[in-house]
């Protein structure tokens, strides 16, 4: 098993990028906030960056309140966060990243399956990325078993396989790490998340390139 840094006193790494999945029609509200979190994710930097993922945390308060706390809504103010703790950095992330988790648990605990096992693999990445007790609340156990239950919800998702792969990848696990990232490979694109896809497809040639390496 590969041990993984993600602490130090200057440094506080957690996902660079979040999954973006698609919006329940029951939840019109929120594919404007997904687009926008694609654009402010992948396109500003610094704190441009910054202060656009603030307005996007403000907006899914609002739309958890006025949903009444549904889960797509949750889960995409968790997402919301999540990038924030990202681009923030430092130990001033820490209190975004307890705080995505807290809203991923609650989306959870409403619907499991919620936008088709997004909440489950946010929460599954999250437990991966972030370090350990007594720093936060990272746990690879944790992570695996998330990540599990999200193939279950979504077993030819692209955020779902990648991930699990991507977790793999660090655990050591080449060969199992390759047939997740296939399945990642051949998964089918959305047409609401062109953005998203072709960010993810990148990543995905990447962690591509290192398995190669690895065989």
């Amino acid at each position: 098993m590969q041990k993984k840094i993600f602490f130090s006193p200057f440094l506080f790494i957690l996902l660079t990028t979040l999954s973006i999945f698609t919006v329940h029609a029951s939840t019109p509200d929120l594919l404007p906030l997904q687009h926008a979190w694609a654009k402010t994710n992948y396109e500003l930097e610094g704190e441009a960056q910054l202060e656009a993922f603030s307005a996007l945390i403000a907006q899914a308060k609002v739309l958890v309140e006025q949903s009444e706390n549904s889960a797509e809504a949750l889960t995409w103010l968790a997402i919301s966060q999540s990038s924030t703790a990202s681009a923030k950095g430092g130990l001033g992330a820490l209190d975004f990243a307890e705080s995505a988790k807290e809203n991923l648990e609650r989306a959870i605990d409403k619907e499991e399956t919620v936008l088709d096992g997004t909440a489950l693999t946010v929460l599954a990445a999250l437990y991966h990325k972030v370090p350990g007790w007594p720093v936060s609340f990272g746990s690879g156990k944790k992570a695996e078993n998330l990540f599990k239950r999200a193939l279950e919800v979504n077993p030819h998702g692209m955020d779902q396989n990648f991930f699990y792969a991507e977790y793999l990848f660090d655990e050591g696990e080449y060969k199992e790490a390759q047939a997740f990232l296939t399945r990642a490979q051949n998964a089918p694109e959305k047409a609401n998340r062109p953005l998203a896809d072709e960010k993810r497809r990148e990543e995905i040639a990447a962690l591509q390139e290192k398995l190669n390496t690895k065989a």
